[in-house]
């Protein structure tokens, strides 16, 4: 690698399997792309052909992850993964060091399932808009924190 080439932050093999859903938009917002991967999901990937055509751009998105975001000790994959998988219960905050929001989230996400679900009238529209932001703010949050963690090094 040369000394102009940036670290590379996110993996371009999770970055394909991630497109196999790419209907969605999920490996848009993966790539950072969050306006498109709305789009993505509310036309089916721009009814498959834009989908189509992310077979091929998905290593120019790579590429320009990794001169956008900053790379460091919190990994985007890893980052990502606790997001799609574990998100309800705010894991995904608390990876990125964030413990205040990350136990609400887990907290919110305790009681719904303690309650029978009933509370997820009072819990459920709050831990969807924290999703959301999620969704859309991830790879910032991340880059923030790796840049932090730079600075303080």
């Amino acid at each position: 690698m040369s000394r102009f080439e940036p670290e590379s932050t996110h993996s371009l093999i999770l970055g394909y399997l991630i497109w196999l859903f790419g209907f969605t938009g999920a490996h848009r917002f993966y790539f950072g792309r969050p306006v498109s991967g709305t789009v993505w999901f509310c036309t089916f990937g721009l009814l498959g052909v834009g989908w189509l055509i992310d077979l091929f751009l998905i290593p120019s998105l790579n590429q320009n992850c990794a001169w956008r975001y900053e790379a460091g000790p919190i990994n985007y994959s890893i980052a990502w993964l606790l997001l799609a998988w574990a998100g309800w219960f705010g894991l995904h905050r608390l990876y990125l060091g964030k413990v205040g929001t990350g136990l609400l989230e887990l907290a919110m996400m305790l009681l719904i399932i303690g309650s029978g679900g009933f509370l997820a009238i009072f819990f459920g529209l709050p831990l969807a808009i924290l999703q959301l932001i999620d969704l859309w703010t991830l790879n910032e949050q991340i880059s923030v924190v790796n840049l932090r963690q730079h600075i303080q090094a």
